[in-house]
């Protein structure tokens, strides 16, 4: 796998880590070659982002927790599988997958792996639960751990590991589902929250400072949507029972570093300081997003 690491240009940079410069970060990349063999650095175009190669997303996701808790302010792209021409033919890594899940969800998770180009190669019944194995491409299995996880109820065990490098298996798809976009900086308000909730699921907890172009929620349907999530209830004189309604919502959601890293979007950026971890448009500026996709 291969990541862009980058430093953090986002509106709350230098607020919560020590080390947040480029040369804080080239450092420490170098630093960790001296004993980290399996990984791999490259320097991109610009003096302020690197391209890091390692093993998988487990390998670069501990590095990236390292650095957090050392005081390191940096953001992170979507990893990205590694492609090889192999005899003058474009190949991929391929991994092993096992599934141990309760017979029930077994139906679920083999029409999710076939979609991601995944081959069953072992089924097995053992009690009721069932072992499936299949040969999958690394890009199929980012982002199934949390699909996995919530269709069985937290129940299934996944584990899988590199096999070899197979010919390309095309095109695959990708999270269906758009972002909710904040519109502007503030603190976000339970007011606000609550009259958007038809809109999707949150990432973000009432009073809790946002900024611009950071991603606050999942859209329940296709297409990214920018929403006001800090907009305050008018305080007016005027008392109705519809005007005095409690505000009830949802717990946010809270990705781990892992699950974040496979959820995001390639026009998305994982925002990683000492005490927060936001997800964000690589563009924040609206007008701006929409010129890039023209």
């Amino acid at each position: 796998m291969s990541m862009v690491f980058t430093i953090n240009d986002s509106p709350f940079f230098g607020q919560d880590g020590k080390f947040v410069t480029s040369r804080h970060i080239h450092d420490r990349l170098m630093k960790e070659l001296e004993k980290n063999l399996a990984l791999r650095v490259e320097p991109s175009t610009s003096d302020s982002s690197w391209t890091v190669f390692g093993r998988g997303v487990l390998h670069l996701s501990v590095l990236i927790e390292t650095m957090r808790r050392e005081g390191y302010e940096l953001q992170v792209g979507q990893p990205q599988v590694i492609i090889k021409e192999i005899d003058g033919v474009k190949c991929e890594p391929v991994e092993q997958l096992t599934v141990n899940t309760p017979e029930e969800c077994s139906g679920k998770i083999i029409e999710f792996v076939t979609v991601r180009k995944g081959e069953m190669t072992r089924m097995e019944l053992v009690n009721d639960r069932v072992q499936l194995e299949f040969t999958i491409p690394s890009r199929g299995i980012m982002g199934m751990r949390t699909y996995v996880m919530n269709v069985s109820a937290g129940e299934a065990i996944m584990a899988h590991r590199f096999l070899e490098y197979q010919p390309y298996k095309g095109e695959m798809p990708t999270r269906i589902n758009g972002s909710l976009i904040a519109m502007e900086a503030g603190t976000a308000s339970a007011y606000a929250l609550d009259k958007l909730q038809d809109r999707g699921r949150f990432f973000v907890e009432p009073q809790e400072d946002v900024y611009a172009g950071q991603v606050v929620g999942e859209n329940s349907k296709e297409g990214d949507i920018v929403i006001n999530v800090v907009k305050a209830k008018n305080l007016t004189n005027m008392r109705t029972k519809s005007a005095d309604d409690k505000a009830v919502l949802p717990p946010a959601i809270k990705f781990s570093l892992e699950e974040a890293l496979e959820y995001i979007k390639v026009d998305e950026y994982v925002e990683v300081t000492p005490h927060f971890m936001r997800i964000r448009k690589i563009i924040l500026d609206e007008l701006e997003r929409k010129r890039a996709n023209r």
